[in-house]
């Protein structure tokens, strides 16, 4: 459970800090707008990028095996 509450709390201010940049680029601060992507697009490949790739690798291996079971 505790995962569970810890993706959700990650996906919730990743989606809230999005917003705020894209505000800030509706306001004309382009260049807090592009500091902020530069960082979540950082964070995505030095925390994110490994574990999704493992996660779409165990889905792919575990549809193939109820496909070959069935």
């Amino acid at each position: 459970m505790a995962d569970w509450i810890f993706a959700f709390f990650h996906l919730f201010l990743l989606v809230g800090i999005t917003a705020y940049a894209f505000y800030l680029l509706a306001q004309g601060y382009t260049s807090r707008f592009g500091l902020i992507v530069v960082c979540l697009i950082a964070y995505y490949f030095l925390v994110l990028h490994k574990s999704i790739k493992k996660e779409i690798r165990r889905r792919r291996e575990e549809r193939k095996n109820r496909e070959g079971t069935s």
